[in-house]
């Protein structure tokens, strides 16, 4: 049978690694047109090199107005349409608060949040148009704080709401909202965090458990979005079966 996703025109931001690249090869591989966006030029034309289907890459920074605007545009300009959006975009800073660096908190609710919340914004518009879809990928960290965490759960707290606003204003036009909460994930998130001391955890985490891979996310990406229109799979948690909290 057929793909319900064949021929969408769905935008993938953060697709460069992990849950993004996942998400726009699987998407790929249900027929979908995908737009392959990052920072991270040279990883995105591998992408494209490696995806079954039609796939582009275009060059976005989150926390550049004028980048997201200038992304979303050329989609539409290019496709015509924009039938769904993968919310992607995001890094981790693990810190414990006495000693952070505050300004990886500021990094970190410019692309998490703010980055996230832009992309949504510049593609309403034309997923109203479309009736189409806007998946936004958060976290268990926005359901449940830890130590270590507080920036980043706060900014994934936020995000969470922020989607859920998104969801009771988008509805009436037919636009449905997905949110996707990943526990532990086997990705170079963790990378990102410059704390030895945290570094070292989350090793010790990842160590202690069947983490998940990328590739499990995407598939819940693609499970919810090719369900039929009259079907909103609103909320997806998926952890690890080892993952306690």
């Amino acid at each position: 049978m057929e793909s319900s996703l064949r021929s969408k025109v769905v935008l993938v931001t953060g697709a460069s690694s992990g849950i993004g690249r996942a998400t726009a090869l699987a998407l790929s591989h249900e027929g979908a047109i995908v737009v392959a966006a990052g920072r991270r030029a040279e990883r995105l034309q591998t992408l494209v090199e490696e995806a079954p289907g039609e796939m582009v890459a275009m060059e976005l920074d989150v926390t550049e107005p004028e980048s997201v605007d200038q992304v979303v545009s050329a989609v539409v300009a290019r496709f015509g349409r924009l039938d769904a959006l993968v919310n992607n975009a995001g890094l981790m800073l693990a810190g414990m608060i006495l000693n952070a660096d505050t300004d990886e908190w500021v990094r970190m609710v410019e692309t998490n949040l703010l980055g996230s919340m832009r992309v949504a914004h510049a593609a309403l518009p034309h997923l109203i148009e479309s009736h189409g879809s806007y998946v936004q990928v958060s976290s268990t960290s926005g359901r449940i704080s830890s130590a270590g965490a507080a920036a980043y759960s706060a900014t994934k707290f936020g995000i969470t709401a922020f989607a859920e606003s998104f969801r009771q204003e988008a509805t009436p036009y037919g636009v449905r909202t997905i949110v996707v909460e990943p526990g532990f994930v086997a990705t170079e998130l963790v990378n990102h965090t410059t704390d030895p001391v945290m570094r070292e955890a989350a090793d010790r985490i990842g160590e202690s458990m069947r983490t998940l891979q990328p590739e499990d996310i995407a598939a819940a990406v693609v499970y919810a979005l090719g369900q039929p229109d009259h079907v909103a799979v609103n909320e997806i948690l998926v952890r690890p079966t080892d993952q306690l909290h």
